[in-house]
């Protein structure tokens, strides 16, 4: 075993390549995933971004778990080894050494530690195949949707997460000082992609929000990563739900490209509107709570053999005001929730478009119109019938893995009392 800088022997290739390249040596590179140290062989197992490679080498010692190695073999099959083969009479390189060891085993199949220590321990904890395979998931999806989105002719936007006015929802923000002067962290870029409407027409974009609600449970974040749409020229919701659709069908698609379990998403995703929802489930709320949520869901299930279930007509009362108004059912609106698995993971719905109709909103509200003369700028030069919708990445993600708590499915979340690592 010897000590090196950098690589004097041939160029790299990842564990899972390693097959093509029987008889031949080469180089792999990684973190040392775990030591056998038998009587008469000892193995080397050396994990990279693609997988687990074996170096089988004579008794001796070998470097500890998480030190940085490059191996340098000849390509020998092995039935036994991960991928079927293995290096043989290796040359073993040791490119960084660790000063703590992890604080867990991360060659165990499965993890054994608690939450608040994967959490704590974040950089190196992740490092676990199972641990690291949710953000392959959530990275998956990500590409999933910006691939459908942009099949369908979107455009990806990045707007600011620092914002003037508080004024989405009041207390649930977070306040910064902007050279001496208050503002916010952006709630959503709902404003925003509604005003690029009148640019692009269709526009979508990933990125963080940030809320401000004290909620200490498994499906609250105080930051999350945000997947937004808003589309221009639209009948009315039914137009938003069906892109909406195409979104999900690929982030499952993606996800399931990488090998990964994802949901069978339904050519057309069965729908109930609020009053039947609300009448199923024998409530008289104007909004819907986790149970109920649960219910429709298993409803869905059994009745249309579908994971996902659209609830259309949610109350004017719980939408906020640039929400359409259903113009058949007076008290109801055209905005929507998306369920999976028991659980809201959509919002979304049809806009008012005309500059008079958001004066009339505000004031029926009781709202100034100081604090959106920016934002209501965008229709009194006139805008098309539109709508959208946001999906919230942690949290699909946690339902699509079957994770008990978002936070498992969030890189260094942020709640009501982490803000570290």
């Amino acid at each position: 075993m010897s000590s090196a800088m950098q690589s004097k022997g041939p160029s790299r290739v990842l564990s899972a390549e390693l097959a093509a390249h029987a008889g031949r040596r080469v180089t792999v590179a990684g973190w040392v995933h775990r030591r056998r140290e038998l009587k008469s062989v000892s193995f080397l197992i050396v994990r990279d971004r693609a997988g687990l490679a074996q170096a089988v080498t004579a008794p001796g010692p070998l470097p500890a778990e998480e030190t940085v190695v490059e191996v340098t073999g000849t390509v020998t099959a092995n039935a036994q080894a991960p991928g079927g083969v293995e290096l043989a009479e290796p040359e073993i390189a040791v490119l960084a050494e660790p000063v703590h060891p992890p604080p867990f085993d991360l060659y165990r199949p499965v993890v054994r530690a608690g939450l608040p220590t994967i959490l704590d321990h974040a950089p190196v904890a992740l490092r676990h195949p199972e641990l690291k395979r949710v953000l392959e998931v959530s990275a998956a999806s990500v590409a999933g949707f910006r691939a459908a989105l942009d099949g369908l002719g979107f455009t990806e936007i990045h707007t600011p997460k620092l914002v003037a006015s508080a004024t989405e929802s009041g207390a649930d923000v977070f306040t910064v000082d902007y050279f001496g002067r208050p503002a916010y962290l952006a709630q959503s870029p709902q404003f925003f992609k509604q005003m690029m409407v009148g640019v692009f027409e269709r526009v979508y974009e990933v990125g963080p929000v940030f809320r401000a609600e004290p909620h200490d449970t498994a499906r609250h974040l105080a930051q999350y990563t945000s997947l937004d749409a808003e589309l221009g020229f639209v009948r009315d919701h039914r137009d938003v739900m069906a892109v909406l659709r195409e979104a999900v069908a690929g982030m499952a698609e993606a996800v399931r490209r990488r090998g990964l379990p994802a949901p069978s998403v339904p050519a057309e995703i069965p729908a109930i509107h609020f009053a039947e929802a609300r009448a199923m489930t024998g409530s008289d709320e104007p909004d819907l709570a986790p149970e109920q949520e649960r219910r429709l869901s298993e409803w869905a299930l059994a009745e249309h053999g579908s994971e996902f279930l659209f609830v259309t007509g949610y109350p004017m009362a719980k939408r906020p005001f640039y929400t359409h108004p259903d113009p058949a059912r007076p008290g109801f609106s055209n905005g929507f929730d998306l369920l999976f698995r028991g659980v809201e993971l959509v919002t979304g719905g049809q806009r008012l478009h005309r500059h008079q109709d958001y004066l009339a909103a505000l004031a029926e509200r009781g709202e100034p119109v100081g604090p959106y003369e920016g934002y209501l700028s965008a229709f009194a030069h006139g805008m098309p019938p539109h709508g959208g919708f946001a999906i919230g990445l942690e949290r699909w993600t946690a339902r699509l893995m079957g994770l008990a708590n978002i936070r498992q499915a969030a890189l260094f979340p942020r709640d009501l009392h982490r803000l570290s690592p």
